[in-house]
């Protein structure tokens, strides 16, 4: 990725780095699913989740699909990533009942009830 994809100034309105918006960043092989909002987001930093091509379905493993990416969410592999010192472009979106779906899925891994 060039220097030109990558994040310079924010605004706080910014759909690059909204929920539900995949992204390829440079180093890391797979698509990063952004699961942190938009207030965090502003910072530059994101928390994804990887999306894996090849896997089965589970409680932790989210199915995902849209015209240009199918694979499964691994929501158990949160990571807080910087694109203030990567290159990045955002690849494509999913529905927002599927943000819904693996958030709750890593919500999930923090209840103690």
């Amino acid at each position: 990725m060039t220097g030109a994809s990558r994040l310079g100034k924010r605004s706080g309105d910014d759909e690059r780095t909204a929920p539900g918006r995949y992204l390829k960043i440079e180093n890391i092989r797979q698509p990063v699913l952004v699961v942190s909002k938009d207030f965090f987001n502003q910072s530059g930093e994101i928390i994804g989740c990887p999306i894996f091509q090849t896997g089965g379905a589970g409680p932790l493993h989210i199915p995902i699909r849209t015209d240009k990416t199918e694979g499964y969410v691994q929501c158990e592999k949160l990571a807080l990533l910087d694109l203030n010192v990567r290159g990045w472009a955002g690849t494509d979106r999913i529905p927002m009942a599927d943000i819904i779906n693996i958030t709750d899925a890593i919500q999930g891994i923090f209840d103690y009830v």
